[in-house]
């Protein structure tokens, strides 16, 4: 049996796992992401992680890892480049070359964390029976990641599907992380759905149950809108309208054949699916919208790491 690694960095934990030929996953472990000298420190971690599963599974060799790869939260050009990646304290770096390098020359790959999950999804999750999806993960932040025809979208320098800073309000007045105005990430994010209901709530005087709440979360707007309370209901309905939006964007410049909705947010199970997707129908055009699926994401955090290891698995 022959094995890829896959490797999920994020700012604080490093998630490793190995996947067998077959698609199985058949180990998986976390690392503290520790930091320094430009990534050797963590790259060096990984290493020594994989060599020492390798030594100490039994009839396993070093010639049955057929590759790692990696997912790393941030832009990734085309020839494995990575200009800066803030959350890792890097930059200016070849991720995959010098984990390959430290690892005796394996094949390694590396892309945007984001694409990666996408990739994890369509190939083992919500996904799978397509070869073309648009992951959404409504986390802190909103990111994506779209996958055609197998091969993840991500542009020339490595910004393809970052959805959650397209602009869906021209009025907007307060600024976005990115320093931008009116990104999506303003109101379909966890913080963002929370920004837009306190909003509603300093604006429309009618009652809520949101009022009562003193530290109010994405979570109870959610769940206070599955209740039927009028103001949560509205909204958390514009919220996702201005997801759906995108959504309608992103479905005439890709067509994709499925909408994988993940991240914390999507905790929120197939009531907020069923509103992402009647929201989409509004905004029919030229294409039948009606026809895109929208669905739960399924492999939660170990998207990451099967997105990583189809990077390196042979087809």
């Amino acid at each position: 049996m022959k094995y890829c690694a896959g490797i999920d960095i994020g700012g604080t934990t490093i998630k490793l796992g190995i996947i067998d030929e077959e698609g199985a996953l058949i180990s998986k472990w976390e690392i503290p992401t520790r930091k320094g000298e430009n990534g050797l420190l963590f790259m060096k971690d990984i290493a020594d992680e994989l060599r020492k599963y390798v030594d100490e599974k039994e009839g396993m060799e070093m010639e049955d890892l057929l590759g790692a790869g990696m997912g790393i939260p941030g832009p990734v050009l085309p020839d494995g480049y990575v200009e800066v990646c803030v959350n890792l304290g890097v930059k200016d770096i070849y991720p995959a070359k010098l984990l390959s390098d430290l690892m005796g020359g394996i094949p390694v790959q590396v892309a945007n964390d984001a694409n990666v999950a996408a990739l994890g999804e369509m190939w083992q999750g919500a996904g799978k029976g397509h070869d073309s999806i648009c992951m959404v993960t409504l986390g802190t932040g909103v990111g994506g990641g779209i996958v055609n025809e197998g091969r993840i979208i991500s542009g020339m320098h490595g910004a393809g599907a970052e959805i959650g800073h397209m602009r869906v309000d021209d009025e907007e007045k307060e600024m976005c992380n990115c320093g931008g105005h009116g990104c999506l990430e303003q109101y379909a994010s966890a913080t963002g759905i929370v920004r837009v209901a306190k909003r509603m709530l300093a604006h429309d005087t009618s009652e809520s149950q949101m009022r009562e709440v003193e530290e109010l979360t994405a979570k109870d707007v959610c769940d206070l809108a599955k209740e039927g309370d009028p103001l949560a209901l509205k909204s958390l309905s514009y919220s996702m309208d201005r997801l759906a939006f995108i959504l309608s964007h992103i479905a005439l410049a890709t067509d994709p054949q499925v909408f994988v909705i993940g991240g914390g947010v999507s905790k929120a199970g197939t009531f907020l699916t069923d509103m992402i997707a009647e929201k989409l129908k509004s905004y029919q055009s030229i294409v039948d919208i009606e026809r895109y699926d929208v669905t739960l994401a399924t492999l939660g955090n170990n998207a990451g790491i099967y997105g990583a290891a189809k990077l390196v698995m042979p087809d």
